[in-house]
């Protein structure tokens, strides 16, 4: 483990799901560390996502921003640009606005956020009975004993087993797959390979096109298992697979080249930051 980072900056996507994005953020309110600020990035919701941000901006237990474009289709790497554009942590844990966060979720990523490092945790799948009582009494304690739930290991908590198996585990998936529901790193890291390829529409790829991108550019990915617990709302998956064939056509391009930075990035937003 290493020295916590100074500041924590803790990104939520979301879409026209303002019932679990409620979940997300009572969930937050419960944790051991809070956050120095949470941004929601809001891939196009309607005015009912941001009402509901309103009313926790003034019972938030810290700064809470809302990020948000118009909808223009899944444009999700690009709403997660800028929101590491008004980012002011210098480090960041990224969420999907449809999980409900164990209470040391945040003290668990910064505990293990070594330099030069990004950190990938898993989650638990809730089903869909269990996601419906939890929406429609707006609940968040779940647990590993509950029914109705899938990859119950991940509800486990053991630090020692955690910090054992950071540089040792191992899964059927090339070390740069990623889903970007539960990762964290530092904000440096992002900025020096410009963050997510906006090329990326639709479903798919753009978290491990990221995660490539900063492997080859010298970072190492650790897996956190046993900490840093997340369990995810069961909803349908909204794929492509049109889109999906187009992504991962150019996640095999960032590999085949060793690509580092991208041209389409964040980095016009931290321009258009500077002048504000």
């Amino acid at each position: 483990m290493s020295d916590l980072p100074r500041s924590c900056s803790l990104i939520i996507s979301t879409y026209n799901w303002p019932e679990a994005l409620e979940l997300t953020l009572k969930s937050i309110m419960r944790q051991n560390r809070i956050p120095d600020e949470v941004i929601i990035a809001d891939d196009g919701s309607t005015n009912h996502t941001g009402t509901l941000i309103k009313h926790y901006k003034n019972v938030f237990p810290t700064k809470l921003v809302h990020v948000w474009h118009e909808d223009r289709g899944f444009r999700l790497a690009n709403i997660r640009n800028k929101a590491f554009a008004a980012s002011t942590g210098d480090y960041i844990i990224q969420i999907d606005g449809d999980i409900i966060l164990h209470p040391k979720f945040v003290e668990d990523h910064l505990a293990f956020a070594h330099p030069n490092c990004l950190l990938q945790g898993s989650r638990v799948m809730l089903g869909k009975n269990r996601s419906k009582i939890l929406l429609k009494q707006k609940e968040t304690h779940t647990s590993f004993f509950n029914t109705d739930i899938k990859r119950r290991e991940n509800a486990i908590r053991c630090l020692a087993l955690s910090n054992y198996l950071l540089t040792r585990y191992k899964n059927k998936y090339p070390i740069y797959y990623a889903r970007g529901a539960n990762m964290s790193f530092w904000k440096e890291d992002i900025l020096k390979v410009n963050g997510y390829n906006e090329s990326f529409e639709g479903w798919g790829h753009e978290d491990s096109d990221l995660t490539l991108r900063m492997l080859n550019n010298g970072c190492k990915k650790y897996v956190l298992k046993f900490s840093a617990i997340a369990y995810h709302l069961f909803h349908p998956e909204n794929k492509s697979a049109e889109k999906e064939m187009v992504n991962k056509k150019l996640l095999e391009e960032t590999y085949r080249n060793k690509v580092i930075w991208t041209q389409n990035g964040l980095n016009k937003y931290l321009i258009n930051h500077e002048h504000q």
